[in-house]
């Protein structure tokens, strides 16, 4: 940190800022400490889903530190917050000098990247939509740390891959369960324990592995 903080510069981050388009170069590398960026893949027809996300267990820009240059997927604030940025020159060489204890924190949240990248592909595959936005849900929680989610039905289905009235199902059962309430673009999660247990497997294994690696 001693070594960064000369080069942090602190950023506000608004919902739907795009942090890094698909094909741009990737000049800039992101943190945040508050609020939650999606990882999307938009196919050519203009849709979009969600393969990933990132809070504060990560960083925004792996292109930069695996020497690759640029972004294959477009990168935005799904949820307001605060971080900070750095030139992606900038980590590189200080991400190859040193100790290595740098380099070993940032390789540490790529697999973590990649680990839930993989089981939300999978997720997306085999299991439903109400376990699927239950393991949605908690992941943001986990990031945000706060019961209160601003979020609408539309955008939840961009993430989700699916139609607006899939979700608009999908958010009725979990609420009549008791595990959320959903009004006028707000989530709130009443029962954590409960929407654990709605959630699908996919929720468990990568927040398992998040916390063996240290990033939750």
């Amino acid at each position: 940190m001693q070594r960064l903080r000369p080069h942090l510069l602190p950023v506000d981050l608004e919902r739907s800022k795009t942090l890094h388009d698909v094909g741009q170069p990737i000049e800039t590398v992101y943190f945040l400490e508050q609020g939650v960026c999606s990882i999307v893949s938009t196919m050519r027809d203009g849709s979009s889903v969600e393969v990933g996300v990132v809070g504060r267990d990560g960083f925004i820009g792996i292109p930069a530190i695996l020497g690759t240059g640029h972004s294959l997927n477009r990168s935005f604030i799904q949820l307001p917050g605060s971080g900070y940025s750095i030139r992606a020159k900038v980590l590189q060489e200080q991400c190859f000098e040193g100790t290595g204890e740098l380099r070993l924190s940032l390789l540490r949240a790529i697999q973590g990247l990649l680990v839930q990248t993989a089981q939300t592909a999978a997720c997306n595959r085999v299991h439903q939509i109400e376990e699927r936005l239950s393991r949605w849900l908690l992941m943001c929680y986990d990031r945000v740390q706060t019961d209160y989610l601003s979020i609408t039905h539309e955008f939840l289905a961009i993430m989700l891959g699916t139609r607006r009235s899939t979700v608009s199902v999908a958010a009725g059962i979990l609420q009549k369960a008791g595990f959320i309430e959903y009004s006028h673009g707000h989530v709130k999660i009443i029962n954590r324990s409960g929407l654990e247990e709605a959630a699908c497997e996919c929720y468990s294994v990568v927040r398992e592995e998040y916390i063996r690696l240290g990033l939750l």
